[in-house]
């Protein structure tokens, strides 16, 4: 954050410019857009794109911290559901202010700040899109190899069964013609 000006603070004290930055970051998250001098657009920017960061880490405690600085609950959950989710590819950059001219009735210049919801970039959704599809195409890969793994496991358990059979079956039919054999060599040593 930058470190505070000195002297007056947008006309009031100390607590009065949190009073006033908290309400306008409040109609800010509320009308995503607001009309406001260029000073306050600039002294909210920063403001503002703190609490959205608290707001994509979205845990209790930081749920708690904005709420002790923005009073309207509703504000609050619109922030952690909706413009988390919006952001959430963002790395920084949350508002635009945009100047619109001067007031008209005291000369005092104007902008406009409003959030920015829209992707980073559209290349750079469309990358995202496509690294997601390859994802589930690989995890639905390594689903159809992990229920063919099985099939393949008992079949190999069947093979591997039906082979002691035979070698058993093979041995029992050697076995009595041993005997013979013995018992043939047995007569004629006689």
């Amino acid at each position: 954050m930058p470190t505070p000006a000195k002297g007056p603070r947008l006309g009031g004290g100390a607590a009065h410019e949190r009073l006033m930055l908290a309400n306008l970051s409040a109609a800010l998250f509320e009308h995503k857009r607001i009309t406001t001098t260029v000073t306050k657009a600039k002294r909210l920017k920063p403001y503002a794109e703190r609490l959205v960061t608290f707001a994509k880490r979205g845990d209790l405690a930081s749920r708690r911290r904005v709420l002790g600085l923005i009073s309207n609950k509703g504000v609050v959950h619109e922030l952690f559901t909706d413009i988390a989710q919006a952001v959430e590819n963002r790395d920084g950059g949350y508002t635009r202010i945009t100047k619109i001219g001067n007031r008209k009735g005291d000369n005092a210049p104007m902008a406009v700040i409003e959030l920015v919801l829209e992707p980073v970039s559209a290349k750079q959704a469309v990358v995202a899109e496509a690294t997601s599809a390859a994802q589930r195409d690989a995890a639905k890969k390594d689903a159809e190899k992990a229920e063919a793994a099985p099939v393949a496991e008992t079949e190999e358990a069947a093979e591997t069964e039906e082979a002691p059979a035979a070698e058993t079956e093979a041995a029992t039919e050697e076995a009595p013609a041993a005997e013979e054999a013995a018992a043939e060599s047995e007569k004629d040593a006689k």
